[in-house]
């Protein structure tokens, strides 16, 4: 038996090179790849820690044609999702996803549960929330936080 990752997470992409690369900016490590019958790859397998992607091609996959294959292909992507990891320095992070032509879209700030965090939209249309602890995290900051949004 392999050592598979307990979390995996699958994205449909346009360009799997590209997303590959975008993607190890982040800390992912290439695990594995699949090539198409032209050659190049239409699924690259990474991994960072505990979490695996399985960065799949628009193209090229033998899915059904269904409704949702249909609906997946003509996008967004992720919509109603977003990914979120922990990393050693958001503003770092954020800055990378900035050069690398992702849409920064909040951060990074210091948030009242005790994060400090950033969000982007990255090249290929998926949102993430990257995120590391506050060294002086308030015990309550979750509940203080919910209790100023819904007072």
């Amino acid at each position: 038996m392999t050592d598979e990752a307990p979390f995996r997470v699958g994205l449909r992409v346009e360009d799997v090179t590209g997303a590959a690369t975008f993607y190890a900016g982040l800390g992912f490590q290439q695990a594995g790849s699949i090539a198409g019958p032209d050659g190049g790859p239409v699924m690259v397998i990474l991994r960072r820690g505990g979490l695996q992607l399985l960065v799949d091609s628009l193209t090229g996959m033998p899915f059904p044609d269904s409704a949702r294959e249909r609906l997946t292909v003509a996008g967004p992507r992720g919509l109603g999702v977003v990914l979120g990891i922990q990393v050693e320095d958001v503003d770092a992070t954020a800055e990378y996803c900035r050069s690398a032509g992702a849409a920064v879209t909040s951060g990074p700030l210091d948030a009242p549960w005790g994060e400090r965090y950033a969000e982007c939209l990255d090249p290929h249309g998926y949102a993430w929330k990257f995120y590391q602890p506050l060294p002086d995290a308030p015990p309550d900051g979750l509940n203080r936080a919910y209790d100023s949004w819904f007072a």
